[in-house]
């Protein structure tokens, strides 16, 4: 299919060219501008066969077309560079488009070279099929993901965002969709590039910011996810996407009951059930935000068992992302120390995704969750069974209880002035070499960030 969209993408770009090169030479009402314009709206439709979108962007000097690099920005002529630089970088052409609506977007881009180019005194019409906006793909992240400070900056950043998210979305009525895609794009290279300094940001607990760390650690933990099952590229971040947004209908949840200190009533818990709907219908009626999202808003709460709600419903099967977000999220739920709740060690909160004789989730994808965050998750400082103390540095998926360390106290609990790394899954013949993790200790009792040095 790779060719024929290639081709369909190609032809429409001449069209689109070919559109605005007769608008500038002739006059309004021409037959000439009309014949053209026509050609372009076929050359749309032939798209919307493959996708509902025609996504027109300008990255750089490159135009793409619904994610496909195509050709140099000169090949569609000096007004789309003109577009760029005021801010509209990315042209969505919705299924339904008209000609009408066409002629009329055609018409308001030509108007920038009649008014010497100063895009600012161009109001683009508002039409109900094509909008504009500025191109959000692969951002780039500044600094060098291999460094700590780096994806640590990249989380703090993240999390502010979400308050912004949730913030419009809250007063508006819609979450900031160009926002949250340029937030992802950085996640996802991360979770590409040094997926392990991610995850262990996810470990960190901050009662304060609860609500906006939590939805972009399930959007992390998601997409951690999904890159074990081979997902990458653009529906790896369609899949952070709907995890970061799967809790945004509770901005229509009152807050005595969102932040209520301790077990709600069941009226109580009735109102709370609905932020499931109220998620999808947010996302639903919000731009630019893949169709996934709804979805997993929608579903995050439904068992494969049947049990969970919305009440009543039932599927045959639940959307990969739903079933990759309830995991994520049930995990960093119940591993946040709350007001109302304590922290909960791993190995018992993979009891409860392992519950009811493994019905409720899949247990191939709880298996494989196990072996991506392990039982002693990378970050997490932990006391070895010699006496040790050491911070986590990665997952041995074959024996998750095993992880490699970095040793940072010894035995009679003194600083030691070089750290080493072991390999626990190692068999060792020295009987006083550590060998397994006792327990996971609460890094707040020390006076570093055992993050940094991971």
């Amino acid at each position: 299919m790779t060719a024929p969209r290639f081709q369909l993408a190609d032809e429409l770009l001449r069209r689109f060219a070919a559109s605005l090169r007769s608008a500038q030479l002739y006059s309004k009402g021409h037959p000439i501008i009309s014949r053209n314009v026509e050609s372009l709206s076929a050359a749309i439709q032939l798209l919307h066969g493959l996708a509902p979108s025609v996504v027109v962007g300008l990255v750089g000097d490159e135009v793409i077309v619904n994610d496909m690099p195509m050709a140099k920005a000169e090949a569609i002529g000096p007004l789309m560079k003109r577009l760029q630089h005021s801010g509209v970088e990315r042209i969505t052409f919705d299924r339904g488009v008209t000609t009408e609506e066409i002629g009329s977007f055609v018409d308001a881009i030509t108007a920038m070279e009649r008014r010497d180019g100063d895009a600012s005194a161009v109001e683009l019409p508002a039409l109900k099929h094509i909008r504009v906006g500025r191109v959000v793909v692969e951002q780039k992240v500044e600094g060098d993901l291999a460094d700590m400070a780096t994806i640590k900056k990249l989380y703090t950043d993240a999390v502010s965002v979400a308050g912004r998210l949730w913030e419009t979305a809250q007063h508006e009525s819609r979450p900031d969709a160009s926002a949250a895609r340029t937030m992802i794009d950085g996640l996802a290279q991360a979770v590409a590039q040094n997926r392990t300094a991610l995850l262990a940001l996810t470990t960190l607990k901050n009662y304060d910011n609860y609500t906006f760390t939590h939805m972009v650690n399930v959007s992390i933990l998601t997409m951690g996810q999904a890159r074990t099952l081979g997902i990458d590229g653009p529906l790896l971040r369609e899949f952070g996407l709907a995890a970061l947004m799967h809790d945004i209908g509770k901005v229509r949840t009152p807050l005595e009951i969102l932040h209520k200190p301790d077990k709600l009533s069941d009226a109580e818990f009735a109102i709370m059930k609905r932020h499931v709907v109220e998620g999808a219908e947010i996302l639903r009626a919000t731009r630019d935000i893949p169709a996934l999202a709804p979805v997993v808003a929608f579903e995050h709460h439904l068992r494969l068992d049947g049990s969970g709600y919305p009440d009543g419903v039932r599927r045959p099967s639940l959307n990969l992302g739903t079933m990759l977000c309830s995991i994520s999220d049930v995990y960093d739920a119940m591993r946040s120390q709350r007001a109302y709740q304590g922290a909960f060690p791993t190995d018992r909160i993979l009891q409860v995704l392992k519950r009811n004789d493994g019905l409720q989730f899949d247990q191939n994808l709880v298996r494989r969750f196990v072996q991506l965050v392990g039982i002693y998750p990378a970050g997490n400082l932990v006391r070895l069974n010699t006496g040790e103390v050491a911070v986590v540095l990665k997952v041995h998926a074959p024996d998750p209880y095993r992880p490699q360390v970095r040793v940072l106290f010894n035995r009679d609990g003194k600083r030691l002035d070089l750290a080493y790394d072991l390999n626990l899954w190692e068999p060792a013949d020295d009987p006083q070499r550590p060998a397994s993790v006792v327990a996971p200790l609460d890094p707040a009792a020390f006076d570093f960030d055992p993050l940094m040095l991971m």
